[in-house]
């Protein structure tokens, strides 16, 4: 059975001393638990779409596979809500993760596995891809005009990978880190080159979505709305530029702001 990204639920509308029973289209949230080899591993709550990409775009960020070949199998079972994920060699960083788990800023209690301070081990990002300030309030624009589910429920955050024109991927979800963990995952699945590309989200850039891109070696990340001040400490540490409120014809550069043309 294909699960239901949005759902019908009855409601009370008020408007001023006007009161309407009605229906309205909600967005659906998900749990989904992800299985290593057999064993239980972890419960995203998610929105009910491109789950395969979900799972691999987690188990990449989080430094459980390194690349698609790492994965022999992923069944998803919708109605059960299970993902399971066999691993062609067991991997003990999977076994070391259990209870090593940091509660997020995410949405919906996003839960990563990293810690602050593995920022450190990184290295920074090289790339020299720059893109206009131009193109970045167009993407910006695009992405808000195309989110679907945003403008039929409001309840959702956009993702998308960006060339310096175009925009190639888009995702939504209930978290902003399951919509960008959807697109590193496509991006993993297909072979896509990620040095001459920038993320696009409508959501705030906190710490653990700063690291999921640079891990993935993209070195711009633009948001329509505000990063924390941890976000640009690491950007600035890990050689990334990082653009918020990018809306209309404003933004705020706060780091790497060589690549803004």
């Amino acid at each position: 059975m294909k699960m239901k990204t949005i759902e019908m639920v009855q409601l009370l509308k008020v408007e001023s001393e006007k009161h309407t029973i009605m229906e309205d289209m909600v967005i659906a949230e998900y749990p989904l638990t992800i299985f290593l080899n057999g064993d239980e591993f972890i419960t995203l709550l998610c929105s009910p779409n491109s789950l395969e990409y979900l799972v691999y775009g987690f188990l990449k960020s989080e430094g459980i596979i390194m690349k698609k070949d790492d994965v022999e199998n992923v069944m998803i079972d919708e109605d059960k809500g299970f993902a399971h994920v066999t691993l062609k060699n067991r991997n003990p960083l999977s076994e070391e993760l259990f209870g090593r788990r940091t509660m997020t800023t995410g949405c919906a209690k996003g839960v990563t596995f990293y810690n602050v301070t593995d920022t450190i081990q990184l290295r920074p990002v090289q790339s020299t891809f720059s893109v206009s300030i131009d193109d970045i309030w167009t993407l910006s624009k695009r992405l808000n005009s195309e989110s679907e589910l945003f403008k039929l429920t409001g309840g959702v955050h956009s993702c998308c990978l960006c060339d310096s024109s175009e925009i190639l991927i888009m995702k939504e979800d209930v978290g902003r880190h399951n919509a960008l963990d959807k697109i590193l995952g496509e991006v993993l699945v297909k072979g896509i080159n990620l040095s001459d590309k920038m993320i696009l989200t409508s959501g705030r850039v906190s710490s653990e979505m700063l690291i999921k891109t640079a891990k993935a070696g993209i070195p711009i990340i633009v948001s329509r709305s505000a990063p924390t001040a941890l976000a640009v400490k690491q950007a600035q540490h890990l050689n990334m530029t990082l653009v918020g409120f990018a809306r209309g014809t404003r933004a705020n550069i706060y780091a790497g702001e060589q690549r803004i043309v």
